[in-house]
């Protein structure tokens, strides 16, 4: 085969060399004037160490999937309230005794406190904020035109059901554990003779270090 010739190959390094710049002009093309300045302005008045490290050759990169799962794992603790449970040290489950038969019972969420939760509690919240974060990402999946129609279907399907449960659940789960929680008070009948003006104020909880006590208005307690 014959040489290249000096032309030919003063020709090609242009080329090549244009095709680098325009990739690493391309890498940074943004209308993002933030990102420009993030990029600019730090490397004005700082210089980075002039370092001989080196990353082990049999070190690789996770895979995406081992990242989206530490990251959900990583969630799932976070929103079940891990860290109150470290600190806390609540129980698992709790009890209450029966008024009416003096028998007692085991009781899932701790009544009458948002601040608190137990173990279990805290598990199935997070369980069903799990689910409805991998619904929407199910529902994401089902937009996507490339995937054939059945798997589109069978995704959007999974998504809308688990959404929808988790949804249900968790205002299930607020409901017990808050039984007034977005249901309006009923008003005040306005056309009885005896009508006070403390009737038309809303009822408030406060919490007296026992349970909490519905107190109206006027500070009165409610005995119904």
């Amino acid at each position: 085969m014959a040489p290249r010739s000096d032309h030919a190959a003063g020709s090609a390094a242009a080329a090549a060399a244009a095709a680098a710049a325009q990739a690493h002009g391309s890498e940074f093309d943004s209308i993002d004037p933030l990102f420009h300045v993030l990029r600019v302005l730090p490397f004005s008045f700082l210089r980075p160490p002039r370092t001989r490290l080196k990353l082990p050759s049999n070190l690789a990169l996770p895979s995406p999937m081992t990242v989206f799962s530490l990251i959900l794992l990583t969630y799932f603790a976070v929103v079940s309230g891990l860290v109150y449970d470290v600190i806390v040290e609540p129980p698992g489950i709790g009890s209450a005794q029966d008024p009416a038969t003096g028998a007692v019972r085991p009781v899932v969420f701790l009544p009458g406190r948002v601040n608190g939760q137990y173990i279990i509690e805290g598990l199935s919240s997070g369980f069903m904020f799990v689910l409805g974060g991998v619904g929407i990402i199910l529902l994401d999946l089902a937009a996507d035109r490339n995937r054939p129609r059945s798997v589109r279907v069978s995704f959007g399907g999974a998504g809308a059901v688990a959404v929808v449960i988790a949804y249900a659940m968790a205002m299930l789960f607020i409901r017990i554990k808050i039984p007034g929680y977005l249901w309006p008070d009923p008003l005040p009948d306005l056309s009885a003779s005896r009508v006070s003006i403390l009737d038309m104020f809303p009822i408030t909880w406060h919490y007296t270090g026992v349970c909490n006590v519905p107190i109206r208005g006027d500070n009165s307690f409610i005995t119904e």
